[in-house]
């Protein structure tokens, strides 16, 4: 696992070397990713949970969620969500069908879109996913960037469907950053990752430009300080 998981590999370097190490064939890296390195590299962590208490009762009262976070978390995030159902929007990238090909073997579902590709698809199929009363989740800075900058699609899937958006992040003090334009954070081996969701964000279920302008930065400044908050735990 270790000659695998590389100190500051790129997404291209880590799938190939993937590749090498285990044979695959070129099209699953992220099946191999899944089942075998990332699984046994994540079994190791160790949690410490810090909840905003209204997100705490929140969840004791049954609400249905739209969590957000941002795309450099998504390996950090997905472990601690694994087997839930949650459903994901991703990307119609190359990088999207890794990543699906990975959580959807740690349980979710997803969405296939994204601002640039195939956004109004990808939001219809998490409307579906909402009828059958799951949680929702997506990288409001995906699938290219920029890094920690908001775009609007998390806002109208949270109005549309009158759920609250929860600012979602995870942090470890030891961690390899990929080169990737997300600067993507892979927690090492037994690494303490600290996890915190912050308080439920409701949004009214009629946007305006206005409206969108103000809760855009709303939305983005709460989930930059769940961010920074996780970061100064994990010391």
């Amino acid at each position: 696992l270790l000659k695998v998981l590389v100190p500051s590999p790129s997404e291209d370097e880590l799938v190939r070397v993937l590749e090498r190490t285990t044979g695959q064939p070129p099209e699953a890296p992220a099946s191999v990713l899944g089942s075998v390195a990332y699984g046994l590299l994540a079994s190791t962590w160790r949690l410490d949970r810090h909840d905003d208490p209204e997100y705490t009762a929140a969840v004791r009262r049954g609400e249905r969620f739209v969590y957000a976070f941002w795309h450099a978390r998504i390996l950090s995030v997905a472990w601690w969500h694994r087997g839930e159902g949650i459903a994901v929007l991703v990307s119609r990238h190359h990088d999207g069908e890794l990543v699906t090909r990975l959580i959807q073997r740690l349980g979710y579902v997803t969405g296939r879109g994204s601002s640039t590709r195939g956004a109004e698809v990808g939001l219809r199929e998490m409307l579906t996913w909402a009828r059958s009363d799951r949680h929702l989740a997506l990288t409001p800075d995906g699938p290219r960037g920029p890094a920690g900058v908001l775009k609007d699609g998390a806002l109208y899937l949270a109005s549309r469907l009158g759920r609250p958006i929860v600012p979602l992040a995870a942090a470890s003090a030891r961690a390899w950053t990929t080169r990737s334009w997300d600067r993507h954070r892979l927690p090492k081996p037994f690494a303490r990752v600290v996890l915190r969701h912050g308080a439920p964000i409701s949004l009214p279920t009629t946007l305006d430009d206005a409206a969108v302008s103000r809760l855009r930065t709303e939305v983005q400044d709460a989930l930059t300080r769940c961010t920074s908050e996780a970061s100064r735990l994990a010391g």
